[in-house]
């Protein structure tokens, strides 16, 4: 509920099945909360490849009559949030290409670091690009191979990439997939009746009631037609770089996800920050929903009684109509509301998952100070957010981040908060079970797993 760090993307493929776009449909309402800007479905019968894409959300754009129109027993899909290139029908994915070896559409959940560069090496070589989306490189280095079967051109088109990618293509005949070397960003695989399915998340499983098989692992590339499955080593890992907030944010609570359940995670998250930060207080209340998990985990370990103390609204859209007399907080009111006669005349924990530019933060402190509360107390289940994502996370650029360029005091007085404190990079990394190599947490700590060259470190809009 931050307002200020937005999801990635999320793909799914199915081969094989006889109801291909529609499971397409069903795994890609299990893989909304990655972005909802757009989605699009790609199907195959073998012969042809048939697209869809929409600005707006999964429910909305995939009516039966529009699904009808995507015959064919393989299907890939996506749903988007702009983290390369604007926000424009042109950017929609999947994106869908001709060349002397037939069709071939791609979808792409990452962010490549290396992509400014091979776009203006390819156009001084006079590649056309129709979209500003850093998938397309991808595309035109495809494009570009001598190799006649598409997993060759594929593979040599991935040797020259760098930064994050889970990769599903479709051919007429055959899907598939691949993972960046690093292990970025997810992508699993799983299997549906016999028939193989990737996803971004185990919870597009879920929905279509799939059976986990496992990731698919960084540096791999799987070749999927009909019922057969064939892996690939692309290249070789040098490490894992998982994403840390995945776990810390963005990934489904019900996700299984880099060997660990994000909501037992998020638990334990809360656990690690009421012991690193306790305080005397008489109540925990969440900020909804992705504060939820983490709030329930600080009340069970400080022994403070949880509290929905926030409510938020499910119907808000993308956009509303502001009463020319200003409203206080606004846009937060619309959000969340607070229940007073809990917060009134209380000491209250309000547990969040970060605080990136402080703007939404500030005006839920205020909410609470409105409703009554004696004191307020901001614990984040997170370490301060510090450097701006390259790897397919949308984030506001150094110079924009509240904690790049304040310490915890100076935040905390800017928020209006009684106290303020965050999980430490060990809490958080301790938190999933998993060994600390296995993370990046560059957000955090400025340590980039790949490098980013100055001419992609961009400053980046953040849309509020």
């Amino acid at each position: 509920m931050s307002g200020e760090i937005h999801e990635e993307c999320g793909v799914f493929a199915i081969a094989d099945h006889e109801e291909a776009s529609k499971y397409a449909y069903l795994g890609l309402h299990g893989l909304q909360h990655r972005g909802q800007e757009s989605a699009g479905i790609c199907s195959a019968d073998g012969e042809h490849i048939y697209i869809h894409r929409q600005m707006g959300l999964v429910s909305d754009i995939f009516t039966p009559d529009v699904i009808e129109k995507l015959p064919g027993r393989s299907a890939i899909g996506h749903v988007r949030y702009s983290t390369s290139g604007t926000s424009h029908l042109k950017n929609a994915q999947p994106f869908l290409i001709g060349y002397w070896g037939g069709q071939l559409a791609i979808a792409h959940n990452g962010n490549l670091v290396n992509a400014n560069r091979l776009r203006s090496e390819l156009e001084a070589r006079g590649s056309i690009f129709r979209t500003t989306s850093d998938t397309e490189v991808i595309l035109h280095l495809i494009a570009r191979s001598k190799h006649e079967l598409a997993q060759d051109r594929i593979a040599e088109a991935l040797q020259q990439v760098e930064g994050a990618y889970s990769l599903v293509f479709i051919k007429e005949d055959k899907i598939i997939a691949a993972r960046d070397r690093f292990g970025f960003r997810p992508l699993i695989l799983g299997k549906l009746n016999g028939s193989w399915v990737v996803a971004s998340e185990t919870t597009a499983l879920g929905l279509i009631e799939g059976q986990y098989v496992r990731e698919i692992h960084p540096g791999e590339m799987i070749v999927i037609k009909g019922k057969s499955m064939c892996s690939r080593k692309l290249q070789e890992s040098p490490r894992q770089a998982n994403c840390i907030f995945e776990h810390v944010y963005f990934a489904r609570p019900d996700s299984f996800l880099f060997g660990s359940n994000v909501y037992e995670s998020r638990k334990r998250m809360g656990r690690a920050l009421a012991k690193e930060s306790p305080v005397e207080a008489d109540l925990v209340v969440p900020v909804p929903d992705s504060g939820v998990a983490a709030a329930i985990g600080y009340a069970e370990e400080s022994g403070i009684p949880f509290e929905m103390g926030l409510i938020r609204s499910h119907y808000v859209g993308r956009t509303f109509i502001e009463p020319s007399s200003n409203i206080r907080h606004f846009g937060v009111k619309l959000k969340l509301g607070p229940v007073e006669s809990l917060i009134r005349g209380k000491r209250v924990v309000v547990i969040d998952d970060s605080i990136v530019r402080g703007t939404t933060s500030e005006k839920l402190v205020q909410l609470f100070w409105a409703a009554g509360a004696r004191e307020v107390h901001v614990r984040i289940s997170a370490p301060p957010t510090k450097s701006p994502c390259y790897y397919g996370i949308d984030t506001p650029s150094e110079e924009e981040l509240l904690a790049a360029n304040n310490t915890v005091e100076g935040i905390c007085r800017k928020i209006g908060a009684s106290t303020l404190a965050y999980l430490s990079i060990d809490g958080m990394i301790a938190s999933t079970g998993q060994e600390p190599e296995r993370f990046c947490h560059a957000c955090f700590s400025g340590k980039y797993p790949v490098e980013v060259p100055k001419t992609e470190r961009r400053k980046r809009k953040v849309k509020e």
